[in-house]
């Protein structure tokens, strides 16, 4: 089991980094938990599965999710929990960790690393 801790930094961009930095290509983020302070997810159009609506969110969430890096280009799909108990889900395409952490936990798929 591989760790990458995100702190005070932008999420895809620090697990790219880290996942880079361990030399991970290939590995499936099986656990993905933590707070953000705002974030950017997508979902699909109900007509055209293969199109993107974007949202962001300036509001902090509590996040769970899994995913994938694949060819070392990290893939996130996450809920995220809003205040009133409500949840915004999708792909993320970005998230800010400051007040909190981020934490992903991940099985290498190319072996040890």
């Amino acid at each position: 089991m591989i760790v990458l801790d995100v702190t005070n930094d932008e999420l895809m961009e620090s697990l790219t980094r880290q996942a880079g930095e361990r030399g991970i290509v290939n590995a499936a983020i099986v656990s993905l938990i933590g707070g953000v302070d705002s974030f950017t997810v997508s979902t699909m159009p109900v007509d055209d599965a293969r199109k993107d609506i974007v949202s962001s969110y300036s509001l902090p969430a509590e996040m769970h999710g899994s995913g994938e890096i694949r060819d070392g280009v990290v893939h996130v799909h996450a809920t995220m929990a809003v205040q009133g108990d409500r949840a915004v889900a999708g792909h993320v395409h970005a998230a800010q960790v400051g007040t909190w952490f981020a934490r992903a936990y991940l099985i290498s798929i190319d072996g040890p690393v």
